[in-house]
């Protein structure tokens, strides 16, 4: 869980000193932990900035880094203990895809090689067909641009390690949240293990913790707040392909994908050279599944190429062992309260991952919000309504693109017409870069606004369409004059 929270105390920023230019993100992207403890961005030194409380995830994270670069006083809360001394939980991590949304919120607090580094290329799709026949579909066929299979782990590790190199962010696990009264910026906690309680002030509270968001809860209280979650009749299992002889059993840079129409199976490549295998299936499905053999009929229907790779014992038992869990869609408007409150990531858009864009949107999250931090200054009032006016209806087309690209990555990607339509897409992206760039590419490979994103395909769309309907009207005009002439050429010859 993650809340974050701005304690502004004490005096003018401004006020009795010399007022220095201000910073962008960008200039804060040069400077080190070092750099800001000689400019004095300590606890000490530093009170009269905005102080923040955050609290859970990897969004979380991320936002006390981007907060930090800027000098402000941050303080970590997690509701469960450190991730760095935990085990890993099987069965419901579903890597993550990082693409260039997330790539540019890394870079401006100087971790984007890092994770590269760790991540392994997938440079397109790899269709299994029900006979165990492989197609690749690339995902950008004219600039080679590729998504990053990234271990969830290992990035909120990475996010975590490097919050401890500043002196003016602080880390606190085993705190939950127990009380809000949020137009007030108080809150509560309490730790699980020894039922200490602790209360904490604040000016500004942000709310980055998850899609069953404890702060958001507390905001549906405020009037004109709206708020829906959308559970899809679909659930996920996790399962693992080991490596062989210590290598990857298959080829590794891409997302493997057994599209069968109503459901499907993916994997993505992990560091240790193993797989992570995830089938996403209506519940009604998983219910059929009740034996081993009931579970080893199905994958000899429609997974046969799988089994080998998985093992019929390691097969039987993680899957007996792990229940189909829930898949929800949430969405909200304002992600703010007056100067007070702001949600985040999943708080405050949780989606579907078929798109592979929730840690990514959430990232991006964090480079928005410092972009208008780099024009508003400490004017969180304009800050906050800002960000949420800018942000929420993009957020809510890429929680429709989400489900949308679940239908295509199970479905469509089989069809004729699919296959045609993604030829003539990067025909026409080859031939105009600048005024074609199909849907995934647009939401994958740039930083346009995922509402243009959709505008654009829908131009898209309405182009192809018109331009169909125009050459059907040439070849029935061409048909029906060579019918007239044939006619008339016969009556000439009688």
């Amino acid at each position: 869980m993650e809340h974050d929270q701005f304690e502004k105390k004490g005096p003018s920023p401004t006020k009795g000193r010399k007022v220095e230019p201000k910073r962008t993100s960008t200039d804060y992207e040069k400077l080190s932990a070092a750099d800001l403890k000689e400019e004095g961005h300590s606890s000490k030194a530093n009170s009269e900035r905005p102080r923040c409380r955050l609290f859970g995830s990897t969004k979380r994270s991320l936002a006390a880094l981007h907060l930090g670069k800027r000098g402000y006083e941050v303080h970590l809360y997690e509701y469960r203990e450190d991730i760095r001394k935990s085990q890993l939980v099987a069965g419901r991590s579903i890597n993550l895809a990082l693409s260039a949304r997330g790539r540019r919120a890394l870079t401006e607090v100087g971790l984007e090689d890092r994770l590269l580094d760790h991540g392994i290329p997938m440079r397109g799709r790899m269709l299994h067909d029900i006979k165990g026949r492989t197609t690749f579909v690339p995902y950008d066929r004219n600039t080679r641009q590729c998504i990053y299979s990234v271990g969830r782990k290992h990035l909120n590790e990475i996010l975590l390690t490097a919050t401890e190199n500043y002196p003016n962010i602080h880390l606190h696990f085993n705190n939950k949240l127990t009380s809000a009264k949020l137009k007030h910026g108080e809150l509560n906690f309490t730790n699980p293990n020894t039922k200490e309680t602790v209360q904490v002030n604040a000016d500004l509270v942000v709310g980055c913790d998850g899609a069953y968001s404890a702060i958001r809860k507390h905001m549906l209280q405020q009037h004109g707040f709206d708020y829906s979650q959308t559970y899809i009749e679909h659930g996920y299992i996790e399962l693992c392909i080991p490596s062989k002889d210590n290598e990857f059993a298959m080829p590794k840079n891409f997302l493997h994908i057994w599209p069968r129409g109503k459901f499907m199976m993916i994997a993505l490549p992990n560091q240790d050279k193993t797989w992570t295998v995830t089938l996403f299936m209506p519940f009604k499905n998983f219910e059929k599944l009740k034996s081993s053999h009931d579970i080893l009929l199905f994958f000899e229907k429609y997974f046969a190429d799988a089994i080998p790779l998985i093992g019929e014992k390691r097969l039987i038992e993680d899957f007996a062992k792990t229940k189909p869990q829930h898949l929800v869609s949430v969405k909200c408007h304002p992600y703010h309260i007056d100067s007070k409150v702001l949600l985040m990531g999943d708080a405050a858009h949780a989606m579907v991952p078929f798109f592979g864009q929730g840690m990514n949107a959430g990232f991006e999250d964090c480079t928005l919000l410092s972009q208008i931090l780099d024009k508003n200054g400490d004017d969180l009032k304009a800050t906050l309504a800002e960000f949420s006016e800018t942000r929420w209806e993009n957020a809510h087309t890429i929680c429709d693109l989400a489900m949308y690209n679940y239908v295509e990555m199970r479905d469509l990607v089989t069809r004729f017409s699919f296959r045609v339509r993604k030829s003539v897409d990067d025909f026409l992206f080859w031939m105009m870069p600048n005024r074609w760039m199909p849907l995934y590419n647009s939401v994958s490979f740039s930083h346009m606004p995922y509402k243009k994103c959709l505008e654009n395909r829908k131009w898209q769309d309405n182009i192809l369409n018109r331009t169909m309907l125009s050459l059907a009207g040439a070849l029935l005009a061409t048909v029906t004059y060579a019918c007239v002439a044939s006619i008339k050429y016969s009556i000439f010859c009688n």
